[in-house]
């Protein structure tokens, strides 16, 4: 499925930092929150499905901070505790106080630490691909949770970054038939990761991301259903992963999908929505 031209966005200051996020359609307010590989941004990631979930809601397609249009802000202390409280000061910003999640890989993690910290504010999540729990028997190997580190290393490293490196990275770690890959999209997530401040930041050695925090212990404390939808061909972690994360949770639930690896909104969209609406509109009586 080819991606179409971005919309145009739309500013945001909350919390000291100034977010960019697209917003489509109307009804229940839904924020969806990207991966973050070399040039994701919130278009890249869900440019394809975000049309269709527009139908009936109000979504919000937010750049990370350090990512697409965001503020390239560095971070100090615990990363997915700054992520977290930045991301409810948007909320705050822009007069939703509750609102549904549908995330892919790091804005996943994200997502799960606010609704352990903030729960509520959250209604429901879905989240693919991420990697909160770094502990247990089902847990990454210290070099599997180096795996996307590696990657962005790999990118932006020797001659620097490519449109063929992109293509690589893509088809080695987001998708199960490389063949079906947007030429778009390479282009798209090609020539966001040649922004100055997201290089910078790759080519930094002070740790401009914050502190990595393992999320064991907050899994246990969110009260939102959450349905992890992931891929059957994960390059990063097999889906007993997230049927642990799961059974962490006190509303969890597992969907494996066919066919797709890590960026399952973008390899099977219409297949992607499907299943993800008919779990948001089971949370909201007021869409049924």
């Amino acid at each position: 499925m080819t991606i179409q031209p971005a919309p145009v966005g739309t500013f945001t200051e909350a919390g000291g930092v100034r977010f960019h996020h697209i917003d489509l359609g109307e009804g229940s307010p839904t924020l969806f929150l990207h991966g973050g590989g070399p040039g994701c941004t919130a278009w890249s990631d869900f440019g394809a499905v975000a049309p269709l979930f527009a139908r009936d809601r109000r979504c919000h397609l937010v750049d990370l901070l350090q990512y697409g249009k965001s503020e390239k802000c560095r971070i100090t202390g615990p990363m997915w505790d700054f992520h977290a409280a930045k991301t409810v000061a948007l909320l705050d910003a822009i007069g939703i106080d509750r609102a549904d999640f549908v995330c892919n890989s790091w804005g996943g993690t994200i997502a799960l630490n606010l609704a352990a910290k903030y729960p509520d504010r959250v209604r429901s999540l879905v989240v693919t691909g991420s990697m909160p729990v770094f502990y247990g028997p089902l847990a990454p190997l210290p070099e599997g949770g180096r795996r996307g580190r590696n990657a962005r290393d790999v990118y932006y490293g020797g001659e620097g970054p490519t449109r063929e490196k992109m293509r690589q990275l893509m088809a080695r770690l987001e998708w199960h038939d490389a063949d079906l890959i947007p030429a778009d999209t390479i282009t798209l997530r090609y020539q966001q990761s040649l922004d100055p401040e997201e290089m910078a930041l790759a080519a930094a050695s002070d740790n401009p991301r914050g502190d990595w925090q393992d999320l064991s212990a907050e899994l246990p404390k969110i009260q939102a259903p959450v349905l992890f939808a992931w891929g059957m061909y994960d390059d990063f972690l097999t889906p007993d992963y997230p049927l642990m994360l799961a059974r962490m949770i006190q509303r969890g639930q597992l969907y494996v999908m066919d066919r797709v690896s890590h960026h399952l909104q973008e390899e099977r969209p219409y297949a992607y929505y499907t299943v993800v609406t008919g779990f948001l509109t089971q949370q909201d009586p007021e869409a049924r």
